[in-house]
């Protein structure tokens, strides 16, 4: 069983930054993907940035250039660094991982991953 515990969530002003964690009870080593995904109320759950084993990555594009995504293999911890926020980031933000090589080529999309934490709330004031 995997287990997924985010936090680092907060409130911040527009302009703000913030670091999500995100420990694995796995090796983030071996595991093929794992990825940061946002659900606002009323809206689908996004991937927002997501690392495979090979350390490769993707962004969202809503994202792109503010968001890095990271992560410590030898603390078996998933990052998020928020940079620049603006209030439409707004959202409970969820960890997940993946234990499928397939999932390389869908690294953003939520079906892939079968396991997730229980977020952590990211609220942005303007």
């Amino acid at each position: 069983q995997v287990q997924l515990v985010e936090s680092g969530g907060g409130s911040v002003q527009a302009g703000g930054s913030l670091r999500l964690s995100c420990a694995a009870s796995v090796s983030t080593y071996s595991t093929y993907c794992m990825a940061w995904f946002r659900q606002a109320p009323g809206k689908e759950r996004e991937g927002v940035a997501g690392i495979d084993s090979g350390l490769s990555i993707s962004y969202g594009d809503s994202v792109k250039g503010r968001f890095t995504i990271s992560k410590d293999n030898a603390k078996n911890t998933l990052y998020l660094q928020m940079t620049s926020l603006k209030p439409e980031d707004t959202a409970m933000y969820y960890c997940g991982a993946a234990l499928s090589t397939y999932c390389r080529d869908y690294i953003l999309s939520r079906y892939v991953y079968a396991y997730w934490g229980q977020g952590t709330q990211v609220t942005v004031s303007s």
